[in-house]
């Protein structure tokens, strides 16, 4: 029995009011726009040098380039990412509804019967290290983001020097299927990747006990895949922004997200009231269904035929 119902976030603008480099950029004086903007030409610069490169992750360059010495992020290496953590603004009711949506299976009786439970993921094309040093890290059960690594100067300061792990729009979807398959749970010796055959019924999370949420059309992968697979999926936009709306809409009548509101997860709200009904659906779902595997196992038990009278 696969009694794991998995929810799958975003990051930037999905959970946190902007995006997480915000605090970075504040800290070092840097103008976010002027910084993206350079970011944004690099793929047709390189293009026509006759190199491709990846325009979800390009932007982890720039950051290494401008963290060497007179670079604008100088000195800034992994433990400062972390500490950047602290800086995240989360949308109200973040990261109570980790905690919530965890006990109201957790506190079900009826659930515990069947040992069913809520995980939380963060997937996201962002620093792992922001993450993880963030307050709902201590409520989620993996993270998946961009790791780095770093060199240490001559004057004994370690400072983030070659990208050592990404993730990427469409990458994402192998985040899901690592989860799906139990890839993030399995033991050093169990030579489990996300390439290993195994049947459905028997992977740790079925595709349809997933919850996806995000922000936008950049998701889009990653919807279709749990969407395909039966899961739920649900978009997000920030409050008062019409362009953001407009595009989860169209998302929604393109059959990407199954329902959508404005970013506030606090109790009462549609996006609170959601998901804790869909975790809730998928619970019965998963409960309902043991109880008539088991009920169908008792019905096969032989029994004793007593011998009629002459």
């Amino acid at each position: 029995m696969s009694n794991i119902i998995a929810v799958i976030w975003d990051f930037d603008r999905t959970l946190v009011d902007g995006y997480m480099q915000d605090p970075i950029f504040r800290k070092y004086g840097v103008e976010s726009n002027a910084f993206w903007d350079d970011v944004n030409r690099l793929p047709a610069k390189y293009r026509e040098e006759g190199v491709l490169v990846n325009p979800d992750t390009i932007y982890l360059n720039a950051f290494i380039h401008e963290a060497q010495p007179g670079g604008r992020f100088a000195g800034l290496n992994n433990q400062i990412l972390r500490e950047f953590g602290k800086e995240q603004k989360f949308y109200n009711g973040v990261p109570e509804i980790f905690r919530e949506t965890k006990d109201l299976v957790a506190n079900d009786p009826a659930c515990a019967e069947y040992g069913i439970r809520v995980e939380h993921y963060i997937v996201s094309t962002g620093f792992a290290q922001v993450i993880q040093g963030s307050e709902v890290a201590k409520y989620v059960d993996g993270v998946w983001g961009c790791h780095l690594i770093e060199n240490t100067l001559t004057d004994g300061r370690r400072v983030i020097s070659e990208i050592g792990y990404t993730i990427d729009n469409t990458t994402k979807t192998r985040a899901i299927f690592e989860i799906n398959k139990g890839v993030n749970k399995a033991a050093p010796g169990d030579n489990l990747n996300v390439n290993t055959s195994i049947p459905e019924e028997k992977r740790r999370v079925h595709m349809n006990n997933m919850i996806y949420i995000a922000d936008g059309p950049s998701d889009v992968p990653a919807f279709s895949v749990v969407h395909r697979g039966g899961g739920a999926t649900f978009a997000i936009y920030p409050r008062g922004d019409a362009a953001a709306l407009r595009q989860v809409e169209q998302m929604r009548k393109d059959e990407r997200v199954d329902m959508y509101a404005e970013a506030d997860y606090s109790d009462g709200t549609t996006a609170n009231m959601w998901i804790r009904n869909k975790i809730t659906e998928m619970a019965d779902r998963i409960r309902q269904s043991e109880h008539d595997r088991l009920t169908a196992s008792l019905s096969g038990t032989p029994h004793h035929l007593h011998a009629g009278t002459a």
